[in-house]
């Protein structure tokens, strides 16, 4: 048996809609000082998306091929080798296998992940195997995952990222700013990141679960946002907890507060935690029903995983063949 899946639109990164760039803005303590985050209520929404919502059958496929348009590809481990970065970067190049392309009916459509993320030993490699795909170089940089080394060595850790050709970088912000409420010190940070970073686009990972409460992520978020971060994130996926729907709900609704003050899109990264088909699209549901079609775009949203492709593939190997292939099939190199 196979199936096929019509109408999917699946867009390339390098072909999506130009997006201006977000600025940044004046520190303005004002615009966040009386944020109050009701946890309850944030929680009852976010159980909300799964409940409401049903996405079955054809529908499901065409949303988990976007879902692989959506991916930052990652290893970030302590023995990774350039060939195992060689072999990531020709799976985020060709995700899914041609016999699958086929039975799905995708003939001709291209699609990868839209980015690969590792270390900073491991960009060249990276960048020699991504050239002329358009797919994206994320560097997480900074002192990840706790970014505790002095700002001098992460901007300059952010220096050297972009020099060997990174066009994204996911730095880490400094937790205690935070904790201690010294919103002009985390200000004053980021801006130095963003303006360290040049042309490429900063992702500012808030790592939420050491934060303490939401209404502390719903502030970080704002001035991160306010010091110019094209993207927030929740996590460097080492941390206890890592992304969580409240906490993502949270970061999103900032996103959709500060696109009211200054007219800015900004992307969200949930990272950590997002492993399966079944959480990302509770996730991809909560982006268009919070903040419209438009944040399901590479440039405006991304999964920050390593194994949520195989089980997409999995998923839509069963779609195509009716039966549930093993984990083994769908490796990533």
């Amino acid at each position: 048996m196979s199936q096929q899946v019509s109408g999917a639109k699946v867009v390339p990164l390098h072909d999506k809609q130009t997006l201006a760039r977000n600025p940044g803005m004046e520190f303005d303590a004002d615009c966040f000082a009386n944020l109050q985050v009701n946890r309850s209520a944030t929680e009852r929404r976010a159980l909300s998306y799964g409940s409401r919502r049903s996405i079955k059958r054809e529908q499901q496929a065409a949303w988990l091929l976007k879902a692989i348009t959506l991916i930052d590809l990652t290893t970030l481990a302590g023995d990774d080798t350039a060939a195992r970065v060689r072999r990531l970067c020709a799976k985020a190049k060709n995700p899914l296998s041609q016999n699958l392309r086929q039975q799905l009916g995708l003939k001709d459509i291209p699609i990868s992940t839209a980015a690969v993320c590792v270390y900073h030993d491991m960009i060249k490699p990276a960048a020699q195997s991504l050239t002329g795909t358009g797919i994206h170089l994320a560097a997480v940089s900074t002192g990840f995952p706790a970014g505790l080394s002095p700002l001098p060595l992460r901007l300059k850790e952010i220096d050297y990222a972009v020099a060997d050709g990174a066009n994204e970088i996911d730095i880490v912000i400094s937790r205690r700013h935070v904790l201690e409420g010294n919103w002009r010190a985390l200000y004053d940070e980021v801006k130095a990141m963003r303006e360290a970073c040049g042309e490429a686009h900063i992702k500012t990972i808030l790592a939420t679960g050491e934060l303490g409460t939401l209404t502390n992520i719903a502030k970080a978020s704002m001035v991160c946002m306010m010091a110019g971060a094209d993207f927030i994130k929740t996590s460097t996926g080492k941390e206890t907890t890592n992304a969580t729907l409240p906490v993502s709900l949270t970061m999103v609704r900032a996103i959709r507060e500060y696109l009211a003050m200054t007219d800015y899109k900004v992307g969200f990264k949930p990272a950590g935690g997002v492993a399966d088909t079944k959480t990302a699209l509770l996730y991809m549901t909560m982006m268009k029903e919070e903040l419209g079609l438009r944040w399901l775009q590479p440039d405006l949203f991304r999964f920050g995983a390593s194994s949520l492709l195989g089980d997409i593939e999995r998923q839509l190997d069963h779609f195509a063949s009716g039966y549930y292939s093993a984990a083994y099939r769908h490796s990533m190199g």
